[in-house]
């Protein structure tokens, strides 16, 4: 009777985007700082000691301006069609590839930048994608987003969002999977959780964002499950991971708690085990206390607590008693009406695998709360159903 609840997220404009956008402007400016800078550096070994310039110094110098070439690169590739039509039959994916192994943090990064644009082209699932899932640059990426020592920030959120655009393309999913996506993915969403905690930096968004995004549309992916996807992240970690970021956003950027939602949302709806750790981890009060940010965010709570009430009698025995009853008495209150047909739908999953809860409904004035619907044409057909199903219980 269920549907299954899991979703693909498309790139969509959020309150990251937005700091995404200031980080870029920022970047621009500290390029240009740097780019004259280096100019008098270069003038500086040139007249006053050229022949004590180490191999150190022309390496930096050399990876400054391809930090330059690249960033260049980029901004042809997003202004101009004509410019990316001819840089393909050119080689463009090879050098890219080329790049990649770069040992300049700044060329890295600038690489990310340009490889960003050119997969967010109209033609990049025809033209682009498969030419660089075909070369070594998506291992490399991959490398780009493994937590340790090496791991870079600025590179990491470049390739974090260029992995998004290749995974949003859908052109071979499976193959991103074959190379272990989900597992690099989910070591950074723990270590993302481990930073949230040492500091309050307001750039950790910008990498959660696109993380999450990956991750949440990797498990979509009827590839998953056939590959041993889903044992990449079958571990309580995650979750409780993803609950460290989603107080993380509930306090400091609560546009970001539908991206964390999301995630929670694919984790929980085809897999027993990931709904066990949510009630093994006491994390259903935190969910319920997301209720009140927006009548989005309380339409994924409430769809993460039907993936775990329709797993059967033992999951609605967890989740009763508790708040969740009054909770929902306070939803269908709601006047969005997605939020009132989530709160039935689940209402209707205790009815029939918690019969108790009926009692319990009818005692707290559940039927008045019905009835506020019942005129409604969205919601006529479910309120009908679970009136009847309370009064024969």
């Amino acid at each position: 009777m269920w549907s299954r609840r899991q979703g693909h997220l498309r790139p969509t404009v959020c309150g990251v985007e937005e700091l995404r956008r200031r980080r870029r402007e920022q970047e621009a400016a500290l390029r240009k700082a740097r780019r004259e800078q280096q100019l008098v550096s270069k003038r500086l070994l040139r007249e006053d000691a050229p022949e004590e310039a180490g191999e150190g110094c022309v390496a930096a110098i050399l990876g400054e301006a391809e930090e330059l070439c690249l960033y260049t690169l980029g901004n042809l590739i997003v202004e101009s069609e004509a410019v990316r039509r001819q840089l393909l039959p050119q080689g463009i994916v090879p050098a890219l590839a080329a790049c990649i192994q770069s040992p300049h943090v700044a060329v890295l990064e600038a690489l990310g930048y340009a490889l960003s644009q050119l997969l967010q082209a109209k033609e990049a699932p025809e033209k682009i994608i498969p030419s660089i899932l075909a070369s070594t640059l998506p291992q490399h990426m991959l490398q780009m987003l493994q937590p340790g020592p090496k791991l870079n920030p600025g590179v990491a959120v470049e390739f974090a969002w260029c992995l998004h655009y290749i995974i949003c393309s859908q052109v071979s999913n499976p193959l991103l999977i074959g190379h272990g996506a989900l597992s690099t993915l989910g070591l950074l969403l723990l270590d993302l959780a481990g930073a949230v905690q040492r500091t309050e930096d307001a750039g950790l968004e910008l990498l959660a964002c696109p993380v999450l995004r990956c991750l949440s549309n990797l498990l979509t992916e009827a590839a998953v499950e056939t590959v041993g996807g889903q044992m990449q992240l079958r571990d309580e970690r995650v979750v409780a991971a993803l609950f460290i970021l989603l107080q993380f956003f509930f306090q400091k950027q609560p546009s970001l708690l539908p991206e964390g939602l999301w995630l929670l949302n694919n984790l929980t709806a085809n897999s027993p085990s990931f709904c066990t750790s949510l009630l093994s981890l006491d994390l259903i009060e935190p969910l319920l206390q997301l209720l009140p940010v927006s009548n989005v965010v309380s339409v994924m709570v409430l769809t993460v607590l039907c993936n775990v009430a329709e797993k059967g009698p033992a999951y609605c025995q967890r989740l009763w008693p508790g708040p969740l009853l009054p909770t929902l008495l306070h939803t269908l209150a709601f006047s969005d009406t997605e939020v009132v047909g989530q709160s039935l739908e689940l209402l209707h999953l205790l009815f029939l695998y918690q019969p108790e809860a009926v009692q319990v409904f009818l005692q707290q004035s559940g039927l008045q709360a019905l009835e506020r619907h019942q005129e409604e044409a969205q919601l006529q057909d479910r309120v009908y159903a679970l009136r009847q199903t309370a009064l024969q219980g």
